[in-house]
């Protein structure tokens, strides 16, 4: 089955909440296909897809890992994806190579934060989406109750093409509505199942269903609601070549029915898959642009040309280095020269695989619409294309949440400066979610991830793989220093020890300026006393000065300073004199017109579900928080507020245990405040203990 055709693929990612039980889902599926023999199980490590030591580790997925199996004449290649929201650029860069989405949802917890955000994602990719309702051995599980809730979120096209019918502990059997069957499964996990005609109550239950998914189906053809009023209804086959267009254009969204764990329903999920499930033929073409003009271009499905999107890619010290692609157009085969149009380098393309986690079958060639990965590519990094050179074409990159959970990274062993460049630059290659820069303000190297698991999973990796000795600490606060009065001053810098001396003296006023206005300066010079020349030393004295800080150490800002005279030498007056009296002159003006502290404000935007709001407005007002006002959003509430920037560190992961991992926020800086008179003074008294102690300058930890 190497050559297959574009419609017989089918790509799809496993989406959804964490903790849903996506890995074991998969892992049912490479069961039922025989691609494995025994199915392996989270706690002890032993899943296909969860094989990275952190996952065995935490007992958690943290990699998109790709699968494959083939199942009814179909190749599946399937991308199991962590489901929490510290790793969701994992998903969304599944979901960004995927034809379709497959949504599971856990019959005891219903529908998360991870469960919306994946499908809001799937539909900015315009990809149809498939629920999939698994853990219904769970128990306490009420079939009809999940149903209306999934509906209440997602809208009433969802529709049930399985319904459980003895969802609890012992779970097993399933009413197939397409064939009013009930299908009883084996206990052994082996996903082995037997067929009967309905009866009874589930018989009229099935015809009440079949009558709703008619209506669906027709509504999204209209030769087929003419047949369905002229007939009073739709033969089966009918029916069917109506299915795969409906759900092509969302018309309705099928439901299905699972236990992934006892491999309960699995089998008839991966035959619906295989019949309706999309093809890469349902898309035929993708917008790209072209490498050379930018101007914008279609991949076509049955282009000669091979086009391929880099989704993924792994660095491992053991089996070396793999990228993960999917191809769009021609084929690509072992020894073939490509071009990377991101990087504008020849890329030649050794081995290829199809991977089922650490395995991998090695194959020939790759075609359009299928998915695998070739090994070590010397320049190509996740979100790159791989193309004909002489046919340029950049696919379009992914956009991932903002990085609002911050750190500042300190080596422990000074001098490993490259190596720790070194080492997130290769770790921002595999994976383009986080950030890091040097803040030149605070002086400290910030790192900016999607939560706190991130930023440990990836403070791990720099000390596993890359050596370097770092340890993670609190981000300083930008605090700001102002005045609140007038003062004036006049500082006299003289200099008489042999050779050249020195000479100047600075009038300077000050006063408190606008917020946000910055430091204003200006010279109000009258007579002759102050070459005009001395006007740029002397502000260059007050900004450097400014920089420093004087009350507290951190910077100065919304001041107004006027130099409005002073004194000269004609011989030893000279610009180092100037800069020095002005940088003096200042300080002691600041000093006398009550400097005071600023502190940075953040506007915060966050949703969750309406039980929690009460939880999380009392911890807002905790943080010395102000409440700006309340929405709604669907079935969320939308708190915002605005909140000290002190008061935010890992904000992220308090909301997650205030709200049962349902809340999400985001962040931006808004304004500058005066800081409390309490919280002022613990700030000044620590600057003017480290002046003492001569460890003062920018070093010291706010």
């Amino acid at each position: 089955m190497n050559g297959q055709r574009p419609g017989d693929i089918r790509n799809f990612a496993l989406v959804g909440h964490a903790t849903s039980g996506k890995t074991m889902l998969a892992e049912a599926m490479l069961m039922c296909s025989d691609t494995i023999h025994r199915m392996g199980s989270i706690a002890q490590g032993s899943t296909v897809s969860d094989y990275h030591v952190g996952e065995q580790q935490r007992h958690i997925s943290l990699h998109g890992t790709p699968l494959n199996c083939e199942w009814q004449g179909r190749r599946f290649n399937f991308i199991d994806t962590p489901g929490y929201l510290d790793f969701s650029s994992e998903a969304i860069n599944a979901l960004n190579v995927a034809d379709f989405a497959l949504v599971v949802i856990n019959a005891s917890n219903g529908i998360g934060v991870g469960t919306e955000m994946m499908w809001d994602y799937a539909s900015t990719y315009g990809i149809p989406k498939i629920i999939v309702l698994n853990g219904l051995d769970k128990e306490k599980v009420d079939f009809d109750l999940l149903l209306a809730e999934i509906r209440a979120r997602f809208g009433n096209k969802i529709f049930p093409m399985q319904v459980p019918m003895d969802p609890g502990p012992g779970f097993h059997q399933v009413l197939d509505v397409l064939r009013s069957e009930v299908v009883s499964y084996a206990a052994d996990r082996t996903g082995k199942y037997k067929e009967e005609p309905a009866a009874g109550a589930w018989k009229e239950k099935v015809s009440v269903l079949h009558q709703e998914l008619v209506e669906h189906i027709a509504e999204s053809d209209n030769a087929l609601l003419e047949k369905f009023f002229a007939e009073g209804g739709l033969a089966d086959e009918v029916m069917r070549t109506g299915i795969h267009p409906a759900v092509q254009q969302q018309v309705f969204v099928p439901l299905l029915c699972t236990s992934g764990e006892t491999n309960v329903g699995v089998a008839r999920l991966m035959d619906f898959i295989a019949k309706y499930g999309s093809s890469p033929d349902d898309r035929q073409t993708v917008g790209a642009k072209s490498a050379d003009n930018d101007q914008p271009c279609l991949v076509k499905l049955d282009g000669a040309e091979p086009v391929a999107y880099v989704f993924k890619t792994l660095t491992d010290p053991l089996s070396g280095d793999l990228s993960f692609f999917r191809v769009y157009s021609g084929s690509i085969h072992t020894g073939m020269e490509l071009y990377n149009s991101d990087r504008r380098v020849g890329e030649r393309i050794g081995q290829l695989y199809r991977l089922n986690g650490k395995l991998r079958t090695q194959v020939e060639s790759l075609n359009a619409g299928d998915i695998g990965a070739a090994v070590k590519l010397k320049d190509t990094h996740t979100g790159n294309t791989l193309c004909d050179v002489k046919h340029g074409v950049v696919l379009p990159k992914v956009s991932y949440p903002t990085p609002y959970t911050q750190a500042a990274l300190k080596l422990n062993a000074p001098g490993d400066e490259e190596k720790l460049a070194a080492g997130l630059a290769a770790l921002h290659e595999e994976d383009p979610a986080f950030t890091y820069h040097t803040d030149p303000e605070i002086h400290q190297f910030i790192i900016a991830a999607q939560g706190e698991l991130h930023l440990e999973v990836l403070f791990e990796r720099l000390k596993r793989r890359y050596r370097v000795d770092v340890s993670l600490e609190q981000p300083k606060i930008r605090y700001r220093e102002t005045i609140k009065g007038k003062a004036e001053a006049r500082y006299r810098h003289k200099k008489q020890t042999g050779g050249a001396g020195q000479f100047a003296e600075v009038w300077l006023r000050v006063e408190s300026g606008a917020r946000d206005s910055g430091l204003n300066f200006s010279q109000s010079l009258s007579g002759q006393d102050v070459d005009r020349i001395f006007v740029p030393s002397v502000e260059k004295g007050v900004k450097s000065v400014s920089q420093e800080g004087i009350h507290a150490g951190f910077r100065v800002t919304d001041v107004k300073v006027d130099f409005y005279g002073g004194k000269m030498h004609p011989v030893d007056s000279k610009d180092i004199a100037f800069q020095i009296a002005g940088y003096f002159a200042f300080r002691e003006a600041f000093q006398n017109a009550r400097p005071c502290l600023l502190e940075p404000i953040h506007e915060l935007e966050i949703r969750l579900p309406e039980e929690f709001v009460g939880r999380v407005v009392g911890d807002l007002s905790s943080r010395r928080g102000r409440i700006l006002g309340m929405d709604v959003n669907g079935r969320l509430q939308v708190i915002k507020a605005q909140v000290p920037a002190a008061q935010l560190y890992h904000y992220g992961t308090a909301l997650r245990s205030l709200t049962g991992g349902r809340g999400i926020h985001s962040e931006k800086f808004s304004h500058y405040e005066e800081l409390a008179p309490d919280q002022e003074k613990k700030l000044v008294d620590e600057y003017q203990k480290a002046r003492a102690a001569g460890t003062a300058g920018h070093n010291h930890n706010h």
